[in-house]
């Protein structure tokens, strides 16, 4: 089988374009946790899907569960060229382009198994990281936005310990798979519709995480979560102008950022409780770019021998702060809305147009039988209008300057089976 992981970085760090997430992160871990917005996720438990943010939580289990969720994102994205900032045969016009997101099924499976009043172990399947952006091949933008596709499956075992009544601990490892597609044009110029630059493939790495949860009470507790970085050390195959029009190894680190997650939750009364979590990404963690063959040469664009395509980041950690609520209508049915304010992580561009993001979600629980229920959720999330300004490779990197605007919809259902 060949191994061609170069695409996954690039397409990534290139051209993700996320409006419902900071960077290229997928938060659509459950349809139970998108009714509150995620909220209090790491000190809930409600479901095996609770298994994604803290592995502690695993504890409050004594019967196994099985939870399995999709998520259908519907993104709205469009960017527009500004009027006023004109470039040697390019009109603000040509920069214009609408629905550059395609929408996209997000899976998820979770496998909670208590082995005593103690232990407890389990496994998730999910992604972290995921996106997609598709413009017309003959795109005035094209050397900086064009085709890409990428998806990433994490799996990830997990344990968990009860120290006391009040206090659990949970870890586990992570092995994360991805596969990605990039395509880049001209775009600018007498040819916009050839292709400057092809890579596709698939990759892997590994990582760890930990967790606590302490129980004040059956209506008060606190969780803590932590998951490390990724570091991905790619292979792969590029096709491209500094590669001669050939295809070609090429090598390729990649940091995947760490995510820390503080959450709590309170039962006020028999029938409202209300929950809130602080995340915490560090962006920062995975600085430029640098894709690197010894049969490519990139002195002619500015570059280095040695170096395939190089790509300056400027990424800063980022926080997330959501509330959620819920009312239990009665023992079948629970009731969920929930707020989020989700902070840009990286500098805009055609193919990152990364922006503060408002979510507001609903959802709701059916118990269909003491062993079977049913949970449905909907979102909204609203990105922030941003205007910024892209240089465009096939042009000798000259700028542009555009908006990009853009909402999604986010559509979940989950199942939810205890054995």
């Amino acid at each position: 089988m060949r191994i061609n992981k170069v695409a996954l970085a690039v397409t990534a760090l290139l051209a993700a374009s996320q409006v419902h997430a900071a960077g290229f992160q997928v938060s659509e871990h459950s349809a139970s946790g998108l009714g509150r917005a995620f909220a209090g996720e790491a000190a809930i438990g409600d479901d095996a899907a609770s298994l994604a943010r803290n592995p502690a939580l695993m504890a409050t289990f004594d019967k196994a569960q099985l939870s399995v969720v999709g998520s259908y994102v519907d993104p709205d994205i469009s960017v527009k060229g500004v009027t006023g900032y004109p470039l040697a045969g390019i009109s603000a016009s040509d920069l214009d382009a609408d629905d550059v997101a395609p929408a996209q099924v997000v899976p998820a499976m979770y496998y909670i198994q208590p082995l005593n009043e103690k232990v407890a172990v389990g496994l998730a399947i999910y992604s972290n990281y995921g996106t997609g952006t598709e413009y017309k091949d003959d795109y005035a933008g094209g050397s900086a936005a064009g085709t890409t596709h990428i998806m990433s499956v994490n799996f990830n075992p997990n344990v968990s310990y009860r120290i006391n009544e009040q206090l659990s601990l949970g870890a586990g490892v992570s092995f994360v798979y991805a596969t990605a597609e990039l395509e880049r044009n001209a775009g600018a110029g007498a040819t916009p519709a050839m292709q400057i630059a092809k890579m596709e493939g698939d990759g892997y790495g590994f990582g760890w995480n930990v967790g606590a949860l302490y129980e004040v009470n059956e209506n008060n507790r606190f969780g803590i979560s932590y998951k490390s970085k990724v570091k991905t050390e790619l292979e792969g195959k590029y096709t491209g102008s500094t590669s001669g029009g050939v295809e070609v190894d090429g090598t390729l680190d990649l940091n995947l950022p760490s995510i820390l997650e503080i959450s709590g939750y309170h039962k006020l009364t028999d029938k409202f409780a209300v929950s809130y979590s602080w995340q915490y990404s560090t962006w920062s963690d995975f600085g430029d770019i640098v894709a690197e063959s010894a049969n490519c040469d990139s002195t002619a664009i500015g570059g280095s021998p040695g170096v395939c395509l190089e790509k300056k980041e400027d990424y800063s950690d980022s926080s997330r702060y959501s509330v959620g609520g819920e009312y239990y209508l009665s023992e079948a049915v629970t009731l969920r809305a929930g707020y989020a304010f989700d902070e840009q992580a990286g500098k805009a561009t055609m193919s990152i147009p990364d922006t503060d993001r408002q979510w507001y979600t609903a959802g709701l629980t059916y118990k269909a039988t003491p062993a079977l229920s049913f949970d449905f959720a909907a979102a909204l999330v609203a990105g922030k209008e941003i205007t910024f300004e892209e240089e465009l490779p096939a042009i000798g990197n000259q700028s542009v300057k555009v908006t990009s605007s853009g909402d999604a919809f986010i559509y979940s259902a989950q199942m939810n089976y205890s054995f």
